[in-house]
């Protein structure tokens, strides 16, 4: 039979490396047994007893463009095929078929193979026999007298042991870390708002889609007394377990500070006052942390009785503030990021806002979600969204930016996506 390779199709995943076989610390290029010939009479005869009696699995079944069919088998823990040939009547391959192809089997267990197969008809030439080495074989038929050896030695049956205990291991330990990942999930879930205050001027949500179990991206309401609101949303480093606790450290200090600073006696136009708890923000978050370790974040301090809003964007991407008479505003850095310098400074900006204006904050895994073709969401297609959905209830707008952005990227999420909206009510 000649070498050529007929078209794979879905068949190609028999040529990936069997796991036991693949060893990582190889450096030349990866080689193994590929393909064994038998020669058979019938190939539809000799499939069944392959698959039926052996139990062995279809590889290819593919036609040649000569006309001839590539027809391949495979054992259940190999990594080489046998391939089933039908030579011409007459043929010298064709005085092969029904003699000893000096094909051997191994396994761990040859009386219990023997036995099975057996039961399902397989002619063996004799029981299995133990050989002065401490092996044990036996010899087989195929349907066509081909004849085969059936082998298991201690070493095989040590190999396949370890084999079989190291998979247990690994598996264990990776039941093990996705039960520790739920866990840190459900943990972290509870680390985003459980309750909104309650607000007589400000409808407003938040949403966090993870793009893993657990991610860095941060959004927060606090509570501020004398009906005030701060509204966080934040972005740490990195991805994955190792933002999940930065940004709980971050989520930490900003509740212990707001603890701190908005609970003191009320200072009469304190304009300085969500600086300084940035300040003392940042300062905690860089001491604790790594020095290469920081977080983008936009805080904004909202009096429910002025609808007045101060705000610090420390490094995030722009407030969008959408004015009820559809002009856009942004509300662009005060400063940069948290984290990266101790000696660090911010100042704060202010607006109002009127009844029907709608304000979204965002991290960066909406507007950098990405489609099919590399194109990215974009801050256009938010704004675009934001206007068609300004007159929504803060709800049903985020539910309609979240599709957007999800019927835009509709493949495997690359990065947290969150979103805070607030819609100043009618009056």
């Amino acid at each position: 039979m000649g070498a050529i390779i007929p078209s794979m199709g879905s068949a190609v995943s028999t040529y990936k490396a069997h796991r036991c076989s693949f060893r990582p610390d190889r450096v030349d290029p990866y080689l193994r047994l590929g393909t064994v010939t038998v020669f058979v009479r019938d190939q539809d005869r000799s499939l069944r007893f392959y698959l039926d009696q052996l139990g062995f699995s279809l590889a290819f079944d593919a036609p040649f463009p000569s006309g001839d069919r590539w027809l391949t088998v495979v054992p259940p823990d190999g990594t080489a095929m046998l391939e089933l040939v039908a030579p011409k009547p007459g043929s010298e391959e064709y005085k092969l078929i029904g003699h000893s192809t000096q094909i051997v089997f191994l396994t761990e267990d040859v009386l219990g193979k023997f036995e099975e197969w057996r039961k399902r008809g397989v002619r063996f030439h004799t029981s299995p026999q133990a050989q002065s080495s401490g092996a044990m074989s036996a010899s087989f038929e195929d349907v066509d007298g081909n004849s085969f050896t059936l082998l298991g030695f201690d070493e095989l049956t040590r190999e396949v042991a370890e084999q079989r205990r190291a998979h247990a291991e690994k598996l264990e330990s990776e039941n093990r870390a996705a039960q520790e990942l739920a866990t840190a999930r459900e943990v972290q879930a509870r680390l985003f708002p459980q309750n909104q205050p309650s607000l007589a001027s400000l409808e407003y949500t938040g949403v966090c889609i993870q793009a893993r179990q657990v991610g860095g991206d941060y959004y927060d309401f606090l509570d501020l007394g004398r009906e005030r609101l701060g509204l966080v949303i934040g972005d740490v480093s990195g991805k994955g377990t190792a933002a999940a606790l930065l940004m709980a450290n971050l989520q930490a200090h900003m509740h212990n500070q707001c603890a701190t600073y908005w609970s003191r006696p009320f200072i009469p136009f304190a304009l300085e006052q969500p600086q300084r708890f940035l300040l003392s923000v940042n300062r905690l978050f860089a001491e604790n942390t790594t020095d290469n370790a920081y977080a983008t974040l936009f805080f904004a301090e909202y009096d429910d009785g002025t609808r007045r809003l101060r705000y610090a964007n420390c490094g995030h991407p722009p407030g969008i503030l959408l004015r009820r008479d559809n002009e856009l505003e942004r509300l662009d850095s005060t400063s940069t990021v948290l984290g990266l310098f101790k000696q660090w400074d911010c100042s704060v900006g202010e607006c109002e806002l009127s009844c029907g204006d709608t304000l979204a904050l965002y991290t960066d895994g909406v507007t950098e979600a990405f489609n099919a073709k590399g194109e990215e969401f974009g801050e256009e297609r938010l704004i675009e969204t934001l206007r068609r959905c300004r007159r929504l209830p803060s709800k049903a707008l985020l539910a309609s930016l979240v599709e957007d952005v999800r019927r835009f990227s509709p493949h495997e999420q690359h990065d947290d996506i969150t979103v805070v909206v607030a819609r100043c009510k009618e009056d």
